[in-house]
């Protein structure tokens, strides 16, 4: 029952590891990788990154990006899982919490459409209402001030019930009579969430705060792609976005390498980083 999961991981995991040499080298498609040159030096891809005067502008906006999508990738989908823990009624239960899964299966070109259908400036539906109490239309797609929000909110949005599951398991697995206990005790239903719930969730918090710290400088390429343009390129142009324009676009493939090595490497110690800090500070915390 394995094997195919084993071959699968073989396969289109570990087997394209390999590629990673053409960071070092200055790939071309006649030589294909064993026949290119190797780069001199060694790190010269990654000094181009590093002295691109867009490098510490694309750094920047991918980590803001990705720590403001890590917030609130937690929190809310915690907070969404206790009321689905906590509804006695399981026929509601069950009809919102698959309307709030629906979206993760919509593609972000679909969800990019619903956004201008709401914020459109000429005819969008929050324009209108902004208009007709006085106020003026905002361009929130164009905006530099506006367009994060958008981007974190829609992503809050498309993932809240899908981020959900995984913390509504943990709790399936915490013993009914712990709670039996703390009523019998006089518990009213937060001090049993305080002290039942999420201490029983603990390890599972950790391990997906982990988790999601190794793809920190994955600030969601599809999404940032559909919606951007030129006009907030100041606070939305990440790495994979200008990796794509003038690594790939340009067929510089080298260079697309190198960036995925540093990027898996940042992520690696950052693994690392939180695991440890996990291991010393859980009891504390809690």
């Amino acid at each position: 029952m394995l094997l195919p999961g084993i071959i699968y991981l073989i396969i289109y995991k570990y087997m394209p590891i390999y590629g990673i040499i053409i960071a070092f080298k200055d790939y071309n498609f006649v030589g294909g990788i064993n026949g290119s040159d190797w780069a001199n030096p060694w790190y010269k891809h990654f000094a181009t990154f590093y002295h691109s005067p867009y490098f510490w502008q694309v750094t920047t906006n991918t980590l803001l990006i990705s720590v403001y999508k890590l917030v609130f990738s937690i929190v809310p989908h915690i907070f969404v899982a206790i009321l689905f823990h906590e509804v006695p009624l399981k026929r509601f239960r069950n009809i919102v919490q698959t309307l709030m899964y629906m979206p993760h299966f919509l593609s972000w070109v679909i969800i990019y459409g619903i956004l201008i259908a709401f914020l459109s400036p000429n005819n969008g539906l929050l324009n209108q209402f902004i208009v007709d109490f006085g106020g003026d239309p905002i361009s929130f797609m164009s905006s530099s001030d506006w367009f994060r929000t958008v981007l974190i909110s829609s992503d809050l949005w498309k993932d809240l019930g899908w981020g959900a599951i995984i913390y509504l398991a943990a709790m399936a697995g915490i013993d009914p009579s712990l709670y039996e206990a703390a009523r019998v005790d006089g518990a009213g239903r937060w001090r049993m969430i305080w002290h039942i719930t999420l201490p029983g969730i603990r390890s599972v918090i950790v391990l997906m705060t982990a988790l999601k710290l190794g793809h920190i400088l994955d600030a969601g390429f599809e999404q940032i792609y559909v919606m951007y343009n030129v006009q907030v390129y100041p606070v939305a142009d990440i790495i994979d976005t200008w990796v794509f324009r003038t690594g790939l676009e340009q067929l510089n493939f080298s260079l697309a390498a190198a960036v995925g090595v540093f990027k898996s490497i940042i992520g690696f110690i950052l693994v690392i980083m939180a695991n440890q800090v996990a291991k010393r500070w859980d009891e504390a915390i809690w």
